[in-house]
């Protein structure tokens, strides 16, 4: 199984292998730079060669990065826009250097404008970003969210619309968030729940853009629209959600993103491993 959680850069890029290794995970999610600060990170030649290095000899089957939570491809907001388009396209420039496939992203919002508007703007974003980076093959996975406020993606037709106004669509994937999916008003929380939700991704955008899964409980309620991660089996979803998507998609990295305390990272990863069909 490809079984992960997002592991933290703090003290350098290759503690987040140190701390994958010390968890017995193949693969996982890290940010490539402080994702609070507008501030870029530059990584030399040799940084990316030695992490790459080390990945493999750690035998790491992947990592991927998450994008900054202060980019907004929806805003009116011209600076805004523009600082979100170029730190979108370094992302994705640090990935190609650092061997990671793709960047998870969360499409942005706007309460200005119509929800129509505001998923031309993130697909012209897109677009802008794509065309900054023309050569590379690192991804966007378009990340669905838990439908608070104005935010774009709290369905998968919304994601759908934004795919098909983007040029390059062979660089767009599809990240699933368990909890935002929930907190959005998708019940998962039985077998069919789950077979309804991946129904509608296949009819929206099709299976084979689902590139990643968040694996993260709710604290919120059913459609209420609150993005607060609980460990796995400790919140409002329940186990079957996870049962079935731990024993689906074995190619696909499935990742934990709750709070760090108490060595939960590993309680949760022995949860999901407990559950898969043997």
């Amino acid at each position: 199984m490809l079984l992960g959680v997002h592991c933290s850069i703090s003290g350098g890029l290759e503690n987040a292998i140190e701390e994958a290794k010390s968890l017995g995970i193949p693969v996982f999610q890290l940010f490539t730079k402080n994702q609070r600060m507008w501030r870029e990170k530059e990584y030399d030649s040799a940084e990316c060669e030695s992490f790459k290095r080390r990945m493999q000899s750690e035998g790491m089957v992947m990592a991927f990065s998450h994008t900054s939570y202060l980019l907004n491809l929806a805003t009116g907001d011209p600076e805004l826009r523009k600082k979100s388009i170029t730190a979108l396209a370094n992302e994705l420039t640090r990935c190609h250097d650092l061997g990671l496939p793709f960047a998870v992203l969360h499409p942005g919002s706007n309460r200005l404008v119509t929800e129509d508007e505001a998923i031309g703007l993130i697909a012209d974003g897109l677009n802008d970003v794509f065309s900054l980076t023309s050569g590379l093959d690192s991804k966007v996975l378009l990340e669905n969210t838990a439908g608070q406020g104005t935010t774009i993606g709290k369905n998968f037709n919304q994601i759908r619309r934004i795919i098909e106004r983007v040029e390059q669509k062979e660089r767009l994937g599809v990240c699933l968030d368990t909890c935002h999916a929930f907190a959005a008003g998708y019940d998962i929380r039985s077998t069919a729940g789950v077979e309804d939700l991946l129904g509608q991704i296949d009819k929206e955008v099709g299976l084979g853009l689902l590139k990643a899964i968040h694996l993260n409980d709710s604290k919120g309620d059913l459609g209420g629209n609150l993005d607060r991660h609980e460990h796995i089996g400790k919140g409002k979803i329940g186990l079957e959600a996870f049962r079935r998507l731990v024993n689906a998609f074995p190619q696909i990295p499935k990742v934990i993103e709750t709070e760090k305390v108490d060595d939960m990272d590993r309680v949760n990863l022995e949860t999901l491993r407990s559950l898969a069909d043997h």
